[in-house]
């Protein structure tokens, strides 16, 4: 094996000899790059190597050692006639600089915490994000999705595509860019991958899967399984897997993985300059266009003595490494409800605060009806229309002490070891100086970026996706509307509205309650007539074999018509099952047609087939019943 002195020797010979240029391939041009097969003669005739073989062993070396590359990172140097470039000839990119590991950084404290604030100082606890342990699973995730060693690229003259924030909307609207060789870069203050990976979707749903197993272990003796002894939860070890798994999908988010697709990724809190540039660590990009995905922070609300107390949200809820043994919660929306049930499971005593008389407002009220009953059954207890005066902190023993009134009674306190607050969203606006780039937003009553329903902010060049201007705050929601905002910014003859989107969202509490479309409450006050047509899962023979059939599934469909408004299905795998009526709402499907489709025997989501059938028999009228029964009786 030749030495890397040698190696870069050699290659610099090869760039002055072998023509490099801009190639196409398949209707896509690959910038200055050079064919594997004359590389190999240059090396054979110049007599570098005496063989061919010996020559595409050297180009092997030279792409192990970094000093050439695939142009789409696809194949190992070969003598075959596919591109490759020089990478001295490419504008520097984002890079890890040495071999510098967050676990460089751990003490022999397991408890040791990793905190990101961008570069700036806002003292809102809420707009950084901690990582705590830094165990060996947390430091592969830091790795990937903040390398510390990482060197920002060199900024090219211009972008077509300049994306702030690197969650669910900002990775989609980015790779979009770059798949299609657009010159873009992506910003992020804290940690690729955003919410849904580092602190959102991914380790909620690991705990909710261990919480699972819990009741049904709980439960095992109904299904005629008996254990010796106590079943007990370890939730040191339950926090490991979140944190395992974690780290195994955050490759998908890295910087590594974006730079290998011609983005260039930039670690830093992005200022607006003027109503076309951006600066992020002294440096100054001037873009085409820009999409903001900055996302959104829990909200907290103004109660005395809230932010002197270590309370957890989101962004800190999944370092905990010991079951608190009174947990409170502040909230009673998806969050809330999820975190409250799996805590109540796992064995903490579980309180759920909220000024509501009940949970999920949102939702169809049989819907969380069900959900509240589930809850109470796993133990969690509501202090509903809850007005909390004060909470305090005692440093000593380590408590927080909170004070309340009910339904405008006595006060009352309650001593907690762990409070979560979930009381809503706040997107992220600030510290972005979206004033100088003509960008306006609100930070009361409708909270965000002002867009219109193209996407589109205040200044033309300048587009919103996800939490940060939009009403529904779902990671799928991020993904889809990144796609309209890219598609609109760089071909705006398109003209994509985000109102046409039909999305779908669930709560993963346990059962499940996902819904698509209008509620019925919606077309109450909107005076629209609609029909409901309801199957309950109780006289469904998949759900009565799994132990599951509390639940149903209603369909709203527009009086006198079978066309779909919306649904709401409430079953332990109802998130899965939404996407049947999605579908067929995307589709122009009607209930008709949705009646007919056969479904496996037995499956819970048979009983959309049921709910929608329910409109056939309303359309059989006195008059057709007896024209059938003269039609048979003739036939017989």
């Amino acid at each position: 094996m030749a030495e890397s002195t040698e190696l870069g020797s050699i290659t610099r010979y090869l760039v002055g000899k072998v023509t490099s240029k801009d190639r196409k391939y398949h209707l896509q041009t690959f910038k200055n790059c050079f064919i594997g097969s004359e590389a190999v003669t240059e090396m054979v005739d110049s007599g570098l190597v005496p063989s061919r073989d010996e020559a595409v062993q050297l180009g092997k070396e030279m792409l192990k050692e970094g000093l050439l590359k695939h142009v789409t990172d696809d194949n190992d140097f070969e003598d075959e006639r596919l591109f490759y470039r020089f990478t001295m000839l490419e504008t520097p990119r984002g890079h890890i600089e040495g071999h510098v590991s967050w676990a460089d950084f751990k003490d022999t404290n397991a408890t040791t915490k990793v905190s990101f604030s961008g570069n700036i100082d806002n003292g809102e606890r809420e707009m950084d994000e901690e990582v705590s342990p830094l165990d060996e699973h947390n430091i592969k995730l830091l790795d990937l999705v903040k390398p510390k060693s990482w060197v920002d690229p060199v900024p090219l003259d211009k972008y077509n595509l300049v994306v702030i924030g690197a969650g669910a909307g900002g990775l989609i609207s980015a790779i979009q860019s770059a798949g299609l060789q657009g010159k873009v870069a992506l910003i992020e203050k804290h940690l690729l991958g955003g919410d849904c990976l580092n602190v959102g979707c991914v380790p909620s749903k690991a705990l909710i899967r261990c919480a699972r197993a819990v009741k049904e272990m709980k439960n095992a003796e109904e299904f005629g399984i008996e254990i010796e002894g106590k079943a007990n939860v370890n939730f040191g070890r339950i926090m490991e897997r979140m944190r395992r798994l974690r780290a195994k999908i955050a490759p998908a988010d890295s910087a590594k993985r974006y730079t290998g697709l011609g983005v260039n990724v930039f670690q830093g809190h992005a200022r607006f300059t003027s109503k076309n540039t951006v600066e992020v660590n002294g440096k100054r990009l001037k873009f085409a266009k820009c999409i903001i995905a900055t996302g959104a922070r829990a909200f907290v609300p103004p109660i005395p003595g809230l932010k002197e107390v270590p309370y957890l949200t989101n962004s800190s809820l999944f370092n905990l490494t010991e079951l608190p043994e009174v947990f409170g919660v502040i909230g009673s929306g998806p969050i809330g409800v999820e975190m409250a049930q799996c805590f109540a499971r796992f064995g903490s005593k579980v309180v759920l605060f909220d000024l509501m008389e009940k949970i999920l407002p949102r939702e169809d009220p049989d819907a969380a009806s069900i959900i509240q009953s589930a809850l109470e059954e796993d133990g969690v207890e509501f202090r509903f229309k809850s007005m909390i005066s004060k909470v305090d902190y005692d440093t000593e023993s380590k408590k927080i002490t909170m004070t309340f009134t009910q339904d405008g009674g006595s006060a009352q306190t309650i001593t907690l070891d762990q409070l979560l607050v979930s009381a809503g969203r706040a997107p992220n606006v600030e510290e972005l100086d979206l004033e100088k780039a003509g960008v306006e937003y609100k930070t009361k009553g409708f909270r965000g970026l002002v867009v219109k329903d193209t996407l589109q902010t205040t200044n033309p060049k300048i587009y919103g996706v996800g939490d940060v201007c939009l009403p529904y705050q779902f990671t799928h929601m991020a993904d889809a509307s990144a796609k309209i905002a890219f598609r609109n910014s760089m071909f705006p003859v398109v003209s994509e509205k985000v109102s046409k989107l039909i999305i779908p969202w669930c709560t993963y509490t346990s059962p499940e309650i996902s819904h698509v479309g209008a509620y019925e409450k919606e077309l109450d006050e909107k005076d629209i007539k609609y029909e409901v047509w309801i199957a309950s899962l109780e006289h469904n023979d998949r759900a009565i074999l799994e132990g599951d059939n509390d639940g149903f599934v209603k369909l709203i469909s527009k009086a006198g018509t079978d066309t779909i408004l919306g649904a709401t299905i409430v079953a332990e795998n109802a998130g899965d099952m939404i996407s049947e009526v999605s579908v067929a709402m995307q589709a122009g499907m009607g209930l008709k047609a949705l009646s007919t489709v056969i479904h496996p025997y037995p499956t819970q989501a048979d009983a959309i087939r049921i709910a929608a059938g329910g409109f056939n028999k309303t359309r059989l009228t006195p008059g057709t019943k007896r024209l059938l029964k003269t039609i048979i009786s003739l036939r017989n």
